[in-house]
């Protein structure tokens, strides 16, 4: 079956490729910016920071936008901003353990605060990795880590959540299976399913009403085992309702 949304949302993210490249075109480090050679790299790969438009080999772009003691974070993600987008759409970013780490090393970069136009290009490229990975059969990334990812990035759940609302289609509803699936084992133990470093709480409460509320009827009909949607309809149990889960479980 055809996704009509599907061509749309693969122009919007290809255009938002364009834009960060454009946007961050010419950026780079700030020219007294350092870092450990024992820990992080060497003083020749420190310098290809500071020469802009050129790409990175992976390894060293991993470890740039790991490493969480520039001076100016900022500056350093303006600089590979692009080439770590485009590493993400291709699924060349390995994380050590979720994807939500990319997203706190954008977090860190304070990107909200930049100028109006630099701002934008990060919003957009965010929006349009989420529609793409929703519509797309088989993302490079799976859809519970983009939303992990964009999450910590955006230090919100709310609109993603509410696009996953508004798109239905087979793709995204096999997402929202996956993604149950994985998630319904730490809800259940009030725990949110990735590391987070603000409003854990707020984010893990929201998530799980969000479940309960929109999931059941999508998975009963893309066809989830029986026992997925009972772990489904436990999360919704609160107070003096809800049982002793280690007996559930």
């Amino acid at each position: 079956m055809t996704n009509p949304g599907r061509p749309s949302a693969h122009l919007r993210l290809a255009a938002a490729l364009d834009g960060l490249a454009a946007v961050f075109g010419g950026m780079t480090a700030h020219p007294d910016e350092h870092n450990c050679e024992c820990h992080w790299g060497s003083a020749d790969e420190l310098a290809q920071l500071k020469v802009p438009d050129t790409d990175l080999d992976l390894d060293l772009l991993g470890r740039t936008w790991r490493a969480p003691d520039w001076s100016d974070h900022a500056s350093v993600l303006r600089r590979i901003l692009p080439q770590l987008a485009t590493a993400l759409v291709k699924g060349s970013v390995e994380p050590h353990e979720g994807f939500e780490e990319v997203g706190r090393s954008v977090a860190r970069g304070h990107w909200q605060q930049w100028p109006t136009a630099q701002a934008e290009a990060v919003r957009e490229f965010l929006h349009a990795l989420w529609a793409d990975t929703l519509t797309d059969p088989d993302p490079a990334v799976p859809a519970y880590e983009v939303l992990a990812l964009i999450t910590e990035a955006s230090a919100t759940l709310t609109p993603w959540l509410t696009t996953w609302e508004t798109v239905t289609d087979r793709a995204a509803d096999s997402h929202l299976a996956e993604a149950a699936a994985k998630w319904e084992y730490d809800l259940l133990g009030d725990q949110l399913p990735w590391d987070s470093w603000e409003n854990e709480e707020e984010k893990r409460t929201e998530l799980t009403a969000w479940l309960v509320r929109n999931a059941p009827a999508r998975l009963r009909a893309h066809g989830v085992s029986e026992e997925l949607l009972h772990r489904i309809r436990l999360l919704g149990l609160t107070g003096a309702t809800a049982p002793c889960w280690a007996s559930l479980l």
